[in-house]
């Protein structure tokens, strides 16, 4: 299985970027998919996951500005982030619970990382 990350960049404070994910391979099915992110110096932490019944949870501090959604079809996960500011500024990684057989046990998944920056 793979997760390949992709759009992040360069943005404005303000600005708003769209991270997109898609997982690839031996997929019998998804559980929960998320997004972490590495800030420069710090430890990854959990930005937002989303449950495949499309329950979703998020990090306090990108409540009301980043929104997780999945397709289940098509095995992806997006990040819309909005109103992004120099904190938001790390290593995205997006992750995904994979079963690759009706009993097989999940596994946990991750992308390669995209690198967000937002300038002041």
């Amino acid at each position: 299985v793979q997760l390949q990350a992709s759009g992040g960049g360069l943005v404005q404070a303000g600005g708003s970027l769209r991270l997109s994910c898609a997982a690839s391979g031996i997929i019998f099915s998804i559980d929960t998919m998320g997004w972490y992110r590495q800030p420069p110096g710090k430890q990854r932490e959990l930005v937002a996951h989303i449950a495949r019944g499309s329950t979703t949870a998020y990090a306090d501090s990108v409540k009301g500005r980043f929104a997780i959604s999945r397709d289940n079809a098509k095995n992806t996960v997006d990040l819309q982030m909005n109103s992004l500011n120099p904190e938001d500024t790390a290593v995205y990684y997006c992750n995904a619970r994979v079963r690759q057989g009706l009993l097989g046990t999940p596994f946990k998944y991750w992308g390669q990382g995209t690198q967000v920056t937002v300038s002041s």
